[in-house]
């Protein structure tokens, strides 16, 4: 939202209240209460009749700083609020005659005290991250609506670049951009999000997060090209300031802060097909897919059946369509004997016609208007209404109805929607703010199906296949990126949200392999099917038509079956990499200027990214197989090519469909497993440590766990002259190594 035209002006109808001068401060314990006054106080006549801004400082943890800035503190301010943690760290408060300086570990706010020289500039020991000052915090009032606001403008440094802010299908650097903080389901190909996080992080290695569920807006390096603004209805406005000191610790931070992200488990890592949406299925339909995929040596691992398992009209009533699937608990069995694991579709949603409809509207299960009606709607569903999970006993209805299915045989559930959330003369059961609650309710739904399948399957044992989210949203894996079109620009949007959305710790992120709406060429089918197989979980699904390869042609088969068998022979690495991201909240899928952040070329890709950290990926995006890439420095090692490849410029290759630019970083090991037919085996059963090209001095640690995530396995080589010393403890002694490219070296094993 802009309130000003140009530098002088303000936009019709606003006035502004601007945080102008220091006026007085109080200290209580580790919060710093700061006010501001809106004009310079020349003398005491002057502090009439004009407003204050009460700016509060305080730390939730090391190295962040929460910044609350109020207009009218008496104005009711109700929930829901994003869970964040609080660890009471150390802070020490001093004042001086010109400036009180706010510290907590190596990151200072200093809050300038002088005549007509408001501010407060946020330090990473002696170097500025940014700082808010003349005419940035502010209280703006729109005379013609009667609403008001609250503003902060952060500043931008000269080639300071602006990222995430949740799964945006827009340019990936997000300067320039102006972004609304609100859910919607509005496919890929707009500025609208299912997936809106308000929470940035910028290549100079800080990162903000706006504390607000509600509709804020932000204008980046748009209203004003040198600042952030972000602003929210209301009185108040609450924001950290995270310095992780560089982008993947600010990353790590904002996990600790707000959640990391559970650990799927492994077999969740291989191939999911689907039924696809609109097509018409029953169990042979299914079972043909089934065993097609078998015939041709594919392997596959999850089966999902969407929407029309249900029958038409009653989503959700999780009663399997009778005359369609007369046997559903034999077919389940059926499907586990051979090797299979099962997701189903749900929603929130309970249409009119379901059976469930009149049994949760009669004991209040579902969300009501303020005249206590429900709420009900046709979109989507006829006369449908919504779950009200800010209700304790409608929770335990829901869940009670997805607990039948596990029981049945269901191994997990797409929690599809979750965005098309009213806020209109809404009640919510625990009074919470309908507009708080539009984004915030996709936490509520996902967490109550996430923490039932921990209940009934276990700790590691839960999955959901997720699309819209908000903060904290993280914890409960895996999300996909909503539907995208059957071509080349849809894949590159999609490869951008999913970047955008690693900003913001998600670990674990899929997408439709092959695009959701229409039906892809079989050229865009291979590409998509080897970027979909080199991201973190895999899926086979679309809108009108079938996804099993050969209805593409059968080279698809074969290219499918490749990625496939690869990615489950890498599990040993991948893995490795989802424990780090369960356990440091660096998501496995990582930008290019997060792990090469002295790296000022990696800035603006956003067509290739990082597997963890020693696995470089880059898509395909053309028919003819042509691809530019940039390669930080170094000696990397295609492993689908044998190349070794000289980094630290750009590269333009030509790739089959058995072949893309997929680069071992230098300097690594990487551990390939002997299993290429499944996801989830013994990872350090034979186990090949392939020693990329290691330059003299460099040494690399790594380690492979078991499927729970516990390592059982750790090596570490050092080259010092012609030899790399290879020290290897636990596994079972069958482990082997590789050198990868021509090295001359010899591989001492200790």
């Amino acid at each position: 939202m802009k309130f000003t035209k140009g530098f002088w002006l303000t936009a019709d109808n606003i006035t502004p209240l601007y945080a102008a001068e220091y006026a007085d401060c109080r200290i209580n314990g580790n919060e710093l209460t700061v006010y501001a006054a809106g004009k310079h106080i020349a003398s005491r006549g002057d502090c009439l009749n004009l407003g204050l801004i009460t700016v509060r400082l305080t730390s939730p943890m090391e190295d962040v700083i929460k910044v609350s800035v109020t207009h009218f503190e008496g104005k009711a301010y109700p929930g829901p609020f994003a869970q964040t943690a609080d660890t009471n760290p150390d802070v020490t408060i001093e004042e001086s005659e010109d400036s009180i300086i706010y510290t907590t570990g190596n990151t200072r706010a200093v809050i300038d005290k002088r005549p007509n020289s408001w501010g407060i500039r946020f330090y990473d020991g002696d170097r500025e991250l940014t700082d808010t000052s003349y005419r940035n915090m502010a209280h703006m009032t729109n005379s013609a609506s009667g609403k008001c606001y609250m503003v902060e403008q952060l500043a931008l440094d000269i080639d300071e670049y602006v990222y995430g802010l949740g799964e945006r299908f827009t340019p990936f650097v997000k300067n320039g951009q102006t972004v609304e903080m609100w859910n919607e389901d509005g496919g890929t190909a707009s500025e609208i999000a299912y997936k809106n996080i308000p929470f940035y992080i910028t290549n100079k290695g800080y990162g903000v997060l706006l504390d607000n569920e509600g509709d804020a807006a932000y204008e980046i390096a748009s209203e004003k090209v040198e600042r952030v603004q972000f602003s929210v209805e209301g009185e108040r406005l609450d924001y950290y300031l995270i310095n992780g000191h560089t982008p993947k610790g600010t990353i790590q931070k904002y996990t600790e802060l707000t959640g990391k992200p559970a650990l799927p488990p492994a077999w969740s890592f291989g191939l999911w097909l689907t039924t696809s949406f609109t097509t018409n299925y029953d169990e042979a339909t299914t079972s043909s897919f089934i065993q097609g995929m078998a015939d041709r040596d594919i392997p596959l691992h999850v089966f999902h059946f969407d929407c029309y398992w249900m029958e038409a009209y009653e989503w959700c009533n999780f009663t399997w369509d009778p005359r369609t699937f007369p046997d559903p608990k034999g077919m389940l069995q059926r499907y586990h004997d051979r090797g299979l694991k099962i997701c189903v579709w749900i929603n929130p949603y309970i249409g009119q016609k379901s059976p469930l409809f009149r049994e949760g509207m009669e004991h209040g299960y579902l969300l009501k208007k303020t005249n206590g009606d429900v709420w009900q709607t046709d979109l989507w569903q006829a006369g449908m209404g919504l779950v009200d999970f800010t209700n304790p006993a409608a929770v335990e209805w829901y869940t009670g109805k997805l607990k039948t299915l596990l029981d049945m045989g269901v191994d997990c559930f797409k929690t599809d929607f979750g965005e098309r959330i009213p806020v209109k003369d809404i009640a919510y059961y625990d009074g919470s703010d309908p507009v708080k609650m539009h984004n915030y309710y996709t936490y509520l739904y996902n967490e109550t199906v996430f923490k039932l399948l921990e209940k009934e399957r276990g700790a590691g044992e839960a999955v959901l296949f997720a699309r819209s989210a908000t903060v904290g949203g993280q914890m409960f894996p895996a999300h996909w990126g909503g539907d995208c079109s059957a071509n080349y620009p849809s894949m590159a949007e999609t490869i951008r949200s999913g970047l955008s959305l690693a900003c913001a710790g998600f670990g674990f992120w899929s997408h439709d392999i092959g695009g959701f709406e229409n039906t892809a060429p079989a050229d865009v089918y291979k590409r998509w099917a080897q970027f979909g197989l080199l991201s973190s979980h895999s899926r086979l699904h679309g809108s009108s038509s079938y996804r099993v390869p050969w209805l593409f042609d059968e080279e698809a088969c074969d290219v499918v079956r490749k990625f496939v068998k690869l990615k489950c022979s890498l599990m040993p690495y991948m893995y490795r990499q989802a424990v780090c991201a369960h356990e440091e909240g660096i998501p496995m899928m990582r930008p290019m200027f997060v792990e090469f952040p002295e790296d000022r070329a990696c800035e603006p890709l956003d067509k290739q990214y990082m597997m963890g950290d020693s696995l470089l990926v880059a898509p395909v995006f053309k028919k003819s197989g042509e691809v530019e890439y940039y390669l930080p420095e170094g000696k990397w090692f295609n492993i689908l090519t044998s190349q070794v490849i000289e980094g630290g410029k750009w590269q333009k290759e030509i790739h089959d469909f058995f072949t893309m630019p997929l680069l071992v970083r230098p300097n690594s090991i990487l551990a390939v497993g002997s299993c290429d037919a499944k996801p989830d085996y013994d990872y350090s059963d034979g186990v090949t440590l392939c020693l990329s090209v290691f330059e003299d001095g460099a040494e690399a640690y790594t380690e492979v766990t078991d499927v729970t995530g516990k390592t059982v396995m750790t090596a570490k080589a050092v080259r010092n002259g012609d030899t790399i010393t290879l020290h290897v403890e636990g596994g079972n002694g069958s482990w082997k190594y590789q050198v990868l490219g021509e090295q001359n070296v010899t591989v001492a094993v200790e």
